[in-house]
């Protein structure tokens, strides 16, 4: 769960927008070939593709760009590539997403990496390599290196994406760490290969199991093992976070507070292409924002559950991980639970969607099958339903000092566990007049034994174009009618 669930859905709808980020990395065009796979070839015992489309999609470093782009930063990229067709076909795609490419430059030594993956039936096949995986040269290597550091100063975060290509190599990760850090500019790294040395004094790192066991001699299989290198790792390489990737289980965050595990979020797996750099992208992202490490962590791994659910490489959007953060919401139930500013945002993405709001309030103290079926009617006038509760101090003000029964928290943990409840936000005052004020719902829901004029909030709904209904109660069902019994008894 977000620590501050309030502030990552401000700065995913509009924050991330005044953030400039600078991809700096190993740059590819990823090509698919997609087919229908229905027999063996008779040459031999492999399957014969019939190739029915290409697609073509910006790869490395040039995704983790992409996947910033889709969450609405602004976003330059720098690197190389060769000066053939594929540069074309990469330049109109980065053009397409609106990222910066001045600084892509054309390498004196090599073409531009591509891959091809071969993909029948929705799995893939085969993947093909074009790469020419060196240092570059002294004088490519001094070209991109004068580019990026005139942009540093303007930037809000530097994001290193090695694939182990030959851009980032030693010299240059040294000169771009300790240019931003003098500049005050975070820097995050997705990091490749068995030295890490040449990260130190990054902000942030992201390996994977496999890179970390390979940078410290441990065994990809001890977790424990695993955790203990990445605490000294972090510790011996100045770093202020470090990003344990985990696939399935999850992630473990080291920092100046401890170590902590995130858990993963469960979905299916179609193809975790491209997977890491919507982590690195997404933790970039949040640390230019200032979200909070565990905030970052968390929208990390949505954001990384929701891209492995697509086939091929895929970058995240801002749509998908604001739906990502509302399913997850919905799944638990105690965060239905909300304070008032926690609710008037998912009010708002409720309203975003064409999505009616119903509104009633109560004390809901011994909550029994009358308000069960009253909380279900009431609902059925729209599409979701907000329950306003009256704070316990609130309770004993209306019913006298033996109420309630049951303090609010826990009214409210059971309030949230009904299906028919979409949100529950507790008030204090004798009348729900300021919540219904703030929230403005479609409808305001009362039981059938108020009259119209003597509803709280009733004037004030209808002003703004909504309405009351009176929902049928169950007869004989009242919460003062069981305390009366138990008392008998």
């Amino acid at each position: 769960m977000f620590q501050s669930l309030h502030t990552v859905v401000a700065a995913l709808r509009g924050g991330l927008g005044q953030q400039r980020v600078l991809v700096v990395g190993d740059v590819m065009l990823d090509r698919y070939l997609w087919g229908r796979v229905s027999r063996i070839s008779p040459e031999a015992p492999v399957p014969v593709l019939h190739l029915q489309r290409e697609t073509d999609v910006a790869g490395g470093a040039a995704n983790v760009a992409r996947n910033l782009a889709g969450l609405g930063v602004q976003v330059a990229l720098a690197g190389v590539t060769g000066d053939d067709p594929e540069r074309a076909a990469l330049l109109a795609l980065l053009a397409a997403d609106g990222i910066d490419t001045e600084d892509l430059l054309i390498a004196s030594d090599r073409g531009t990496v591509t891959k091809t993956r071969v993909i029948g039936n929705h799995q893939q096949m085969l993947r093909i390599d074009q790469e020419r995986a060196v240092p570059l040269t002294q004088a490519d290597r001094d070209r991109l290196l004068a580019a990026i550091t005139r942009r540093i100063p303007r930037l809000d975060a530097l994001l290193l994406s090695d694939y182990a290509k030959g851009v980032l190599g030693a010299e240059v990760c040294t000169v771009l760490i300790a240019a931003a850090r003098a500049a005050g500019v975070p820097v995050a790294v997705d990091p490749k290969g068995k030295d890490f040395s040449r990260y130190a004094g990054a902000s942030l790192i992201t390996p994977n199991r496999a890179e970390l066991a390979m940078a410290t001699g441990t065994d990809p299989q001890d977790r424990d093992a695993l955790v203990a290198a990445g605490a000294r790792l972090r510790q011996d390489l100045g770093l202020d976070l470090l990003a344990l990737t985990l696939s399935e289980q999850g992630m473990v965050l080291f920092d100046a507070e401890g170590i902590r595990d995130i858990p993963a979020v469960a979905q299916e797996v179609f193809d975790v292409s491209g997977a890491g750099d919507t982590v690195i992208a997404t933790f970039a992202a949040g640390l230019a924002a200032g979200l909070g490490h565990l905030d970052t962590a968390h929208l990390a791994n949505l954001a990384a559950g929701v891209v492995v659910g697509h086939v091929g490489t895929a970058p995240i959007t801002r749509a998908e991980l604001l739906a990502a953060i509302g399913d997850e919401q919905a799944l638990e139930q105690g965060a239905k639970v909300r304070d008032l500013p926690g609710t008037l945002e998912q009010v708002r993405h409720w309203r975003a969607s064409g999505e009616l709001v119903v509104f009633t309030n109560g004390c809901f103290d011994l909550l029994h099958v009358g308000h069960v079926t009253y909380l279900e009617r009431a609902r059925r006038y729209g599409h979701r339903l907000v329950v306003g509760l009256n704070t316990d101090a609130s309770v004993r003000a209306l019913k006298g000092p033996g109420r309630p029964l049951i303090r609010e928290d826990d009214r409210a943990r059971v309030l949230a566990a009904l299906a028919s409840v979409d949100a529950v936000v507790l008030f204090d005052e004798p009348t729900p007049l300021r919540l219904i004020e703030a929230l403005r719902p479609d409808v305001l829901a009362k039981g059938a034994d108020y009259r119209e004029e003597d509803v709280v909030g009733a004037a004030e709904v209808k002003s703004w174009g909504g309405r009351l209904v009176l929902v049928p109660l169950v007869e004989d069902r009242s919460t003062s009618g069981i305390i009366r019994r138990m008392q008998g008894a």
